[in-house]
């Protein structure tokens, strides 16, 4: 596995997805790759949790 450079679905910019990343979203049981980068993912969680 290598270190893949991926684009946010959200915000357009790229972002890298790590070859230790890979390794945790394997072991997770993920089979698709992160949508959107580590900030657009923070924003997305913090709105989710306040909307409960």
């Amino acid at each position: 596995m290598a270190d893949k450079t991926l684009v946010c679905k959200d915000c357009g910019k790229e972002f890298l997805f790590t070859e230790g990343e890979q390794e945790f979203f394997k072991e997770k049981g993920f089979e698709s790759e992160p949508k959107r980068c580590v900030e657009c993912r923070r924003a997305r969680r913090q709105q989710n949790s306040q909307n409960r």
